[in-house]
């Protein structure tokens, strides 16, 4: 169609949102669909944080904010930085944005040139390469396979590295695959990046609270404080906090970084919602026993999840280290012909096949850039998982 734009070509809508989307509309017509393609707990926002939007808006905060957040939030977001990850930033180094993307779209938007390259270890978070491509960079991926266990190795971010490299995105723990650097792994990570002082990293520690059995999270700053002038360290209240729908997410970096960003915010948001930052604050300064608590759940689940995959003939699926999925390789079913004759060719092929044949919606590797995978989210009912993961059984037993 002539009268769209030709940037738009150049990008795809989001996979996992297609997929939630298809499951809720099979739902609708009265499918029976477990949903395992959303990235979204299941836990509802805890009860002081709803508290804390509503006296919000009962005082009267729903008047616009400032572009980068209110004062309040963002002195929330220094202290949250300074106390869990040895962090010093000042109010004028933070940006909030409605969610984490937006800060990252925000990001390429003020800093990418035409052909500026931006490495991304595969398998990725969907939304990093079409961001990267709107705003006319080159994304660079590295894949990293299972049996580096998903993570980026130090000789293979060298190798990648150009004259016009611009950023190296990480995510740890990574969505989709739940890997997570160690601080040995990513001081490795960030010996190379010092060794190449026009790379800046963008770090995306969204799941930074959800590591299970004693994982110890670091991010890059923390541990190569000389990196903290060319990095921006990107996180939000969405997962840990129970608050994906509320769409806070914050940049921090520097200052003149952020002011540029500030301009592309105040040209298309301007702001979250008021009522949103007001319970953000609460979430960052308030009580946080919750998510031990919602982690416990997360981790029976986890392996639950690792338990009744691992038991398919034809699928491995890794035990990660963080966040709420797992990316379990279906190498062994590629080739394996379904009832109705289909022969499963790919990843995509296989979850048509789940979702058409037992209503279970998961989200294929491809669309993360390492295939033969899918990716199921474990962050819904422990009942609903386990009745997916029998359906998955089922499939699979089905397969010639």
């Amino acid at each position: 169609m002539a009268f769209i734009a030709d940037r738009l070509s150049r990008i795809k809508p989001s996979p996992t949102i297609a997929v939630s989307t298809k499951a809720a509309e099979l739902k609708a017509a009265g499918r029976d669909v477990i949903g395992l393609g959303a990235g979204e707990p299941d836990f509802d926002t805890p009860d002081h944080i709803k508290a804390a939007a509503k006296a919000a808006i009962d005082a009267g905060a729903t008047k616009y904010t400032a572009v980068e957040g209110t004062m309040e939030l963002r002195k929330a977001i220094c202290a949250k930085l300074k106390r869990d990850n040895g962090l010093d930033y000042a109010p004028n180094q933070i940006q909030v944005g409605c969610g984490g993307k937006q800060t990252i779209y925000n990001a390429m938007m003020a800093t990418l040139n035409p052909g500026d390259e931006v490495i991304i270890p595969a398998p990725y978070w969907v939304s990093y390469p079409d961001i990267t491509l709107l705003a006319e960079g080159t994304p660079v991926f590295v894949d990293c396979p299972a049996e580096d266990n998903f993570k980026l190795k130090p000789e293979a971010l060298e190798a990648a590295i150009t004259p016009k490299t611009k950023w190296l995105i990480l995510n740890s723990p990574s969505n989709p695959t739940g890997a997570a650097y160690s601080r040995a792994e990513m001081k490795a990570l960030t010996d190379v990046l010092m060794k190449h002082p026009h790379v800046w990293v963008m770090t995306d520690d969204m799941y930074e609270f959800l590591v299970y059995d004693g994982f110890e999270f670091v991010t890059p700053a923390q541990v190569e404080p000389g990196l903290m002038n060319r990095t921006l360290t990107l996180n939000g209240v969405s997962k840990a906090y129970c608050m994906t729908g509320w769409r806070v997410g914050y940049a921090a970096g520097p200052a003149d970084v952020i002011k540029a960003m500030n301009k592309v915010q105040s040209q298309s948001t301007t702001h979250t919602s008021s009522v949103s930052q007001a319970a953000a604050v609460a979430a960052l300064n308030g009580d946080h026993g919750f998510i031990a608590a919602n982690n416990a759940v997360f981790r029976e689940r986890r392996d639950l999840v690792v338990k009744m995959l691992n038991d398919v003939p034809g699928i491995v699926c890794p035990k990660p280290e963080g966040a709420f999925y797992v990316y379990p390789s279906i190498a062994g079913l590629i080739g394996k012909t379904a009832p109705d004759g289909k022969v499963i060719n790919t990843d995509e092929d296989f979850v048509t096949y789940l979702l058409e044949s037992e209503g279970v919606a998961a989200v294929h590797g491809e669309a993360f850039g390492l295939s033969p995978y899918f990716r199921v989210s474990y962050a819904t009912s422990t009942d609903a998982l386990r009745e997916a993961c029998i359906r998955i059984q089922r499939a699979c037993a089905a397969l010639k």
